[in-house]
């Protein structure tokens, strides 16, 4: 297919969920699939509605995607090599082909900054490294939990990790000078380490780091709080507003600073939850399926 009037860039929750409406508002839909969703390192969720005992993130994405193309989107893996635009329309490069669009959704996400740990990510699919204590911090009630920073960041994290446990310990592996709080971590009882990560050791369901002066310490769960990078050059290169943090503008439609170009999910604003990415993609597609009615004459204006 070359020809969709709407191109998704991204097959995660926010991408599929978008896609799954766009098709049933009965348009052509074509969703370029870059690569890894970071939902596929989810072990098991227990905060995605409708799944009391929790599922996996893979099991989210095969039942998202199921669903996308059972209403006849159409997949196709890859990834957009550029994006430009021809009049009202876009164009994409997708695998060597130029792809055209009416409008153009992003769901391109963010990209983690893992701790440089051996092993690192066979620990996150283990649950054993984590990266999100807004969805499992009630997994880690009254255990023993490290966070691993470089800036304060790290420092608002373990105090949200305070609700959960008395038993916090920050290691700051930034330069001294880039942690402001340390009255306050002294105040919430949160241990402060600061030193260098040498090693990591996965002993069973537990971490044992090896970080400062041949120390070696076990920890029940281990969280990364060195943030994230958005995935916004597509954007950026027609000229779409960003934040201080690279994340897009968007206005209530979900529509960016470009005319035609939307965008949901991660790369949008901060808080990385499936159910946030899932809203922002269905009042985009609504929007985009108005938008298309509107540009073809199909909608009753409001007197």
């Amino acid at each position: 297919m070359t020809e969709p009037e709407v191109l998704i860039v991204g097959a995660g929750p926010a991408g599929l969920t978008a896609a799954t409406y766009l098709a049933r508002f009965r348009r052509t839909v074509l969703v370029a699939d870059g690569g890894k969703s970071r939902a596929c390192w989810i072990p098991v969720s227990h905060n995605m509605p409708g799944f009391p005992q929790g599922i996996t993130g893979d099991a989210i994405l095969r039942r998202m995607t199921e669903q996308a193309t059972e209403y006849g989107a159409v997949i196709e893996k890859g990834r957009i090599e550029a994006l430009g635009r021809e009049g009202d329309a876009f164009t994409a490069r997708l695998n060597g082909q130029t792809v055209r669009a009416r409008a153009v959704l992003l769901a391109t996400g963010v990209t983690d900054h893992h701790p440089d740990l051996p092993g690192v990510e066979r620990a996150i699919e283990r649950a054993l490294v984590r990266i999100c204590p807004i969805c499992d911090g009630y997994e880690a009630i009254d255990k023993a939990v490290a966070v691993i920073s470089t800036d304060d960041k790290g420092a608002r994290e373990a105090a949200f990790l305070r609700t959960y446990s008395d038993r916090v310990a920050l290691i700051h592996v930034g330069p001294v000078e880039d942690l402001t709080c340390r009255d306050e971590l002294e105040r919430l009882g949160i241990e402060l380490v600061c030193a260098p990560i040498d090693n990591v050791r996965l002993e069973g369901d537990r971490v044992t780091a090896l970080s400062w002066g041949g120390t070696f310490r076990s920890f029940d769960l281990v969280y990364s709080a060195l943030g994230t990078s958005p995935n916004a050059t597509l954007a950026e290169a027609l000229g779409a507003r960003t934040g201080e943090d690279g994340r897009l503008f968007v206005d209530p439609h979900q529509q960016t600073s470009e005319p035609g170009l939307y965008a949901a999910g991660d790369v949008v604003r901060g808080l990385n939850q499936i159910a946030v990415a899932s809203a922002e993609a269905a009042v985009a597609a609504t929007a985009i399926h108005n938008r298309l009615r509107q540009a073809d004459g199909l909608i009753v204006p409001p007197k």
